[in-house]
């Protein structure tokens, strides 16, 4: 069988770490509103490679989280004056049931990042120990340039990301060593849900949840790591940097993506309203 690397940007015959088992993550969503059919295209694609697996015998851990702490979720749960919980266990019931009506199999496991906040404190303090983490007041930095292969995924140069940045100014950033440098940890604002670490009462930065929920439920090194063509860069090239630096071997062997659902030849999303649930 033969899959699409777009690590290495061609069709690779699929050969698995462990003899006739699958180790799969796709990203899963965001539970600030209900999905549409933009958001539901990967559950259906990846459900399908799962189920095609399966038909030639694989056994497949297939583990698809729920991203339930992030600045979208806070702002809903601010403005409808509820709990943060409250909106992400709305929405995850929505999108299970949604799943369900399209005949989508769960997962072999759906875990949820704000159960993992244990194993994010714990990895942030790995890449921190090892020189490819800092912090600065309160807030951690993964230090991108640590990190040799940087951009493999995306084919992003990092000297041309740099000089594409320069007339750009971001709030906080004075305080990277790097511009290219991301968020691992960030201290709460008022109001905000939050976990106590070693560095601030906080909570994690989006691209480290999936590392960490990765590595817990298939190990340091997985078969397959899925998701939309909208990951690919930052989210997808950040995971990988992260993990491989913490683990000390390559995270995924076969990178898949699913291309975007387009209305009128523009990416179907939220924030563009134009959106079909």
């Amino acid at each position: 069988m033969k899959v699409y690397n777009t690590l290495t940007r061609k069709k690779e015959e699929f050969i698995p770490l462990e003899e006739g088992k699958v180790k799969m993550y796709v990203c899963g969503p965001t539970v600030y509103n209900d999905i549409h059919i933009g958001n539901a295209r990967p559950m259906i694609v990846f459900d399908t490679v799962r189920r095609y697996f399966e038909y030639k015998g694989y056994e497949v851990n297939f583990v698809s989280n729920f991203t339930d702490v992030d600045d979208k979720i806070i702002k809903k749960a601010l403005e409808e004056g509820v709990d943060a919980t409250e909106i992400s266990e709305r929405y995850i019931k929505s999108v299970k049931e949604d799943m369900k009506s399209l005949n989508v199999m769960p997962a072999t496991t759906h875990p949820k990042a704000t159960e993992e906040i244990d194993g994010m404190i714990e990895m942030i303090s790995t890449l921190i120990e090892k020189g490819h983490a800092y912090e600065k007041n309160g807030t951690v930095y993964f230090r991108t340039r640590s990190f040799p292969e940087y951009g493999k995924l995306s084919k992003k140069n990092i000297d041309d990301l740099e000089s594409g940045h320069r007339d750009i100014k971001v709030a906080g950033e004075e305080e990277k060593e790097d511009f290219l440098d991301f968020v691992l940890w960030k201290p709460k604002k008022e109001g905000e849900p939050f976990w106590t670490s070693p560095w601030s009462d906080g909570r994690p930065g989006w691209h480290i949840e999936c590392s960490v929920m990765s590595k817990k439920y298939l190990g340091d090194q997985i078969d397959i790591h899925a998701g939309g063509e909208d990951l690919i860069f930052p989210h997808h090239e950040n995971e990988i940097a992260q993990s491989e630096a913490c683990n000390g071997k390559e995270f995924s062997r076969y990178w898949l993506h699913n291309g975007y659902l387009n209305i009128e030849n523009k990416k179907m999303s939220k924030s563009a309203g134009n959106f079909f649930t």
